[in-house]
């Protein structure tokens, strides 16, 4: 229940639904939606995660990060240019998220340590697949879009 709401007939309501196995919409740990997200990593929150990085019409890759953490500050540069590299690519999404502001509201999407980076195929959104393993600078992380993805529009300068 929203914090907001909460007076005591809202909290007889709630455990009454609750009682009777009615469906209770949960609360989201969730940064507000940004009005403009057109740059080339896009900022998934809380509330976004399922419209963003559940679309089955899109591959995304979704880096999960903390503010204060120096390894996230230094991948920002390199993820940054991941998204303008693969900004035409209308099937592929580079996305980010503030793990620590926002919940992560799909279960196979385990955040342990940051950075945590993981492919999430169109066609797979229950099965992402994490980065592991390799340098986390442009030549990899390219490397692994590449071999994950479902769906490439390939311009002739590229082959």
């Amino acid at each position: 229940m929203e914090p907001e709401e909460f007076d005591s007939d809202v909290l007889r309501q709630f455990v009454v639904s609750f009682k009777k196995g009615r469906k209770l919409k949960p609360i989201v740990k969730s940064q507000p939606v940004p009005k403009n997200n057109k740059g080339p990593v896009k900022v998934v929150v809380g509330k976004t995660f399922d419209t963003i990085v559940m679309d089955p019409k899109n591959d995304v890759l979704i880096e999960f990060y903390a503010p204060w953490c120096g390894h996230c500050k230094q991948l920002e540069p390199v993820y940054t240019e991941l998204g303008k590299k693969y900004k035409n690519e209308k099937n592929l999404v580079i996305a980010k998220m503030d793990a620590t502001a926002n919940d992560v509201t799909n279960d196979h999407y385990k955040v342990e340590g940051f950075p945590t980076i993981y492919f999430a195929p169109r066609n797979k959104k229950n099965s992402p697949i994490k980065f592991e393993g390799g340098d986390r600078d442009l030549e990899h992380l390219s490397k692994f879009i590449e071999e994950h993805a479902t769906k490439f529009s390939r311009t002739k300068e590229e082959l």
